[in-house]
């Protein structure tokens, strides 16, 4: 976030830094400055009211969760899994999911090793397409991060090699939760008995 630099009077900054007459600007260009100030300065407001709803529905949602946990003696002491609420009638729903971000750590280099030798001793007898598979799984991008759900499908090929069994090992274990966030999504049913979000976002609206 940049910090504004106080403007003196009868000037305006320009898109490099520089100060220029108030009486030397145009007029529509002041208008357009005008608008496209107050449209963001809404847009900061709705953004702040968008992230008060979320903190605070949350927060109701998890003192209801402690109050129906505690009719039954349990303690949940926080939002651990995915989360339904329904009104009466059906016609709301109130969905809480944990999205968990996962990482692997240095046993998947392991695990890559046995595929390897795996893949040296099939290759004149193993499909291209397993082949391909394997090695579009283990590529990195731009930030050197792998794809976790290519890696964990290969977890479902159905290979009996012990190594390969081994490998799958390996990779179940490197396995790692290093984040979660909480989503928050809200729907309406429809006439049809389907459920559709009430858009939050504004390139949903």
């Amino acid at each position: 976030m940049t910090t504004a630099t106080a403007i003196p009077d009868g000037y305006m900054e320009d898109a490099k830094g520089r100060l220029i007459p108030t009486a030397k600007v145009k007029e529509v260009d002041k208008l357009r400055d005008e608008l496209t100030r107050n449209i963001v300065a809404t847009a900061k407001g709705v953004q702040m009211a968008m992230r008060d709803f979320r903190a605070n529905t949350l927060g109701d949602i998890q003192a209801f969760a402690d109050l129906s946990a505690e009719k039954y003696g349990a303690r949940r002491g926080g939002l651990k899994g995915n989360l339904s609420l329904l009104s009466f009638d059906g016609r709301y729903k109130v969905q809480v999911q944990i999205s968990e971000h996962l990482a692997f750590d240095e046993r998947l280099q392991a695990a890559k090793a046995l595929i390897d030798e795996c893949l040296t001793e099939w290759t004149q007898g193993s499909p291209d397409e397993i082949k391909a598979i394997i090695n579009q799984a283990f590529a990195v991008d731009k930030e050197g991060r792998v794809n976790t759900g290519a890696i964990l499908g290969l977890r479902r090929l159905d290979i009996q090699d012990p190594r390969w069994r081994e490998a799958m090992e390996a990779i179940a274990d490197s396995l790692r939760v290093v984040g979660s966030k909480k989503l928050l999504r809200v729907y309406e049913r429809q006439d049809d008995g389907s459920y559709t979000p009430i858009a939050l976002d504004l390139a949903a609206l």
